[in-house]
């Protein structure tokens, strides 16, 4: 009898330690919190900052008793004006968001591929060929005029088989063409336009009650359809067969996605004029933060794109105090560095 070689006994596995679901689940809605905290910081920040300082027990007081010196100033001017700039960053933070999951384009920001252009350019023909001057009147002009410019910049981009740089270049078409005819307009026909001139720059400094109440159904309405997207989307991440066998629609999405992105972009340019490069700098941090799971990247960027045009509104007051620079030139300026840091890093932009 030959002897066998004794057999050796197998090495144990080590499973490796996996975060559970429900960790992972509290560590983003801290996070959340964490977001909202800064986001009561930065509007105390608006209220109190402007042509002169307030602290925080005269802002207390300007909002809570009508005896006070400063009840006027900040109920007329500091309070409209940071209640507009948090309805148009939840508009523009979560309309980039949506847009850049329904194009795959890590790109896409309303300012970047022309929906921006095109409500502006339908307020301008307002102004210009109707003589309609108030928002409740170019309201419907700004809408009609983004969801043109969306619709038509997907379609020339590739519609369902478009490529971030086919987007990005429809996009820069878009811009260049809506712009110059802003321009045109303005060039002549400055005096009925005059009022027009801070508004196409992107400003918040022509807020009033009046206005926050009338951009807030639309700001409302575009907020419940793109947090109502996050599940569909995230299907439609995964490819159209993909969407479709999990009982989505991927048409249906698509024109969901359209609707919350005419509501929200057309609403806040017409509030204030076209402003760049919020939708596209906040779902980038977000994604840091979440990954690219809609149902808590969504929510991040209603939250933090608030953080980013409010904070480039008193950074903007403060500079050149008692002047002001408009926000929108300040995101611009911030905007401008991070658009090209995405390029040259190449995780932005490919064919």
């Amino acid at each position: 009898m030959s002897a066998t070689a004794p057999t050796q006994a197998p090495e144990a596995v080590v499973p490796i330690p996996r975060r559970s679901d429900g960790a992972r689940r509290l560590s983003r809605g801290a996070g959340l919190a964490v977001a909202a905290a800064l986001l009561a910081a930065v509007l105390v920040l608006s209220i109190s900052f402007g042509a002169k300082s307030l602290s925080v027990g005269q802002v207390w007081a300007g909002l809570t008793d009508p005896a006070s010196p400063y009840y006027t100033v900040v109920h007329q001017m500091r309070l409209p004006r940071t209640l507009l700039g948090l309805l148009v960053g939840v508009g523009l933070g979560l309309a980039g968001a949506v847009m850049q999951a329904l194009t795959r384009n890590p790109l896409a920001d309303p300012g970047l591929l022309g929906v921006n252009a095109g409500a502006s350019a339908a307020v301008v023909s307002a102004t210009w060929l109707f003589g309609i001057g108030t928002f409740d009147g170019y309201i419907w002009f700004a809408l009609a005029g983004a969801a043109v410019a969306t619709t038509f910049g997907y379609l020339i981009g590739g519609g369902r088989s478009a490529t971030p740089v086919r987007l990005a270049l429809a996009g820069a078409a878009l811009n260049a063409a809506l712009f110059s005819y802003v321009s045109a307009a303005m060039l002549l026909d400055s005096a009925s336009l005059q009022a027009m001139r801070f508004w196409t720059v992107g400003s918040l400094a022509a807020a009033t009650s009046s206005t926050v109440v009338r951009v807030l159904p639309f700001i409302a309405a575009g907020v419940v359809v793109a947090l109502a997207l996050a599940r569909p989307l995230n299907a439609l991440a995964l490819g159209e067969d993909s969407a479709v066998a999990l009982g989505s629609r991927p048409t249906v999405i698509r024109a969901a996605a359209i609707v919350a992105v005419t509501l929200l972009c057309g609403a806040a340019t017409a509030a204030c004029g076209p402003i760049v490069f919020v939708g596209l700098m906040v779902p980038h941090v977000v994604r840091v933060i979440t990954g690219p799971d809609l149902r808590w990247l969504l929510p991040y960027c209603a939250v933090l794109a608030p953080v980013v045009l409010l904070g480039a509104d008193v950074l903007g007051r403060v500079l050149v105090r008692p002047g002001e620079i408009q926000v929108g030139v300040v995101t611009s300026v911030l905007g401008g560095p991070v658009f090209l840091y995405f390029l040259r890093r190449g995780k932005a932009v490919r064919a």
